[in-house]
């Protein structure tokens, strides 16, 4: 099978941290196709960068499924552009944000999220609301670092991480720590050996429900919300969408 993982971002670097940890977990004769925008910004830490890269994730899905994917994951906690990725293609397509909380949900009754900003972690806060996981989440923690430290300054950003997650294991009496950005998918062993508890990563949860979600031949559903877009003629800079979608 053939995965397209999306960095909604423009960071080579982060792309390819997010491809290594993705073709670790993956089968063993799944094929990981990782992939970026060509136009967006570098990082996503806002509603703003959000809506710019989602143009960009639209884009690399309709590239994804003409290289033949059968399944896309979308690689940003905030889970950019979900919902219309799924309007665009009969592929699952998955967040890495959305299968944290589930794959976290299925071995822990509480878990506490740890992301970078502050401002990133009310994002988390509403999705944990949109997909249903509030109720299991005790808190949302931020490790205050830019997404773009994790490359930088590797160092001093899991030291940070680390400590943030120890105290939602001392303070939150959860039984899990989700890491809230696709930047931390190469750290999940070195921080799960710190914390001592189980450490669930977006980007490879994703990867393993969409490969079980093909394994059980199941696709977008392509009735109600979901059925492509209704053809319409675009204008400007986004003309080339116009016509059928399908």
């Amino acid at each position: 099978m053939r995965l397209n993982v999306i960095n909604p971002n423009t960071t080579r670097s982060m792309t390819d941290t997010i491809a290594a940890a993705a073709r670790r977990i993956a089968a063993a004769d799944t094929h990981i196709m990782a992939t970026q925008p060509a136009h967006g910004p570098v990082s996503i830490e806002s509603h703003f960068d959000e809506a710019i890269s989602a143009v960009g994730v639209l884009e690399e899905v309709a590239a994804g499924d003409r290289e033949g994917a059968d399944a896309h994951v979308i690689a940003c906690f905030g889970d950019p552009g979900l919902l219309a990725a799924r309007e665009v293609t009969r592929a699952p397509v998955i967040g890495i944000a959305e299968a944290a909380f589930h794959m976290a949900s299925l071995i822990s009754t509480r878990f506490s999220v740890v992301t970078t900003l502050g401002r990133t972690g009310i994002i988390a806060e509403h999705l944990l609301d949109q997909y249903g996981f509030r109720h299991h989440c005790r808190r949302v923690r931020a490790a205050e670092i830019p997404v773009l430290d994790l490359e930088r300054d590797s160092d001093a950003a899991l030291a940070r991480i680390i400590e943030e997650c120890r105290r939602a294991r001392d303070e939150d009496g959860v039984g899990a720590i989700v890491l809230g950005c696709g930047g931390m998918a190469d750290l999940t062993d070195e921080i799960a050996n710190a914390v001592g508890l189980p450490v669930v990563e977006g980007v490879t949860a994703a990867v393993k429900l969409a490969e079980a979600l093909i394994g059980l031949g199941l696709g977008t559903s392509k009735h109600g919300d979901l059925a492509f877009p209704r053809p319409k003629t675009f204008v400007g800079r986004f003309e080339h969408l116009s016509g059928s979608t399908e």
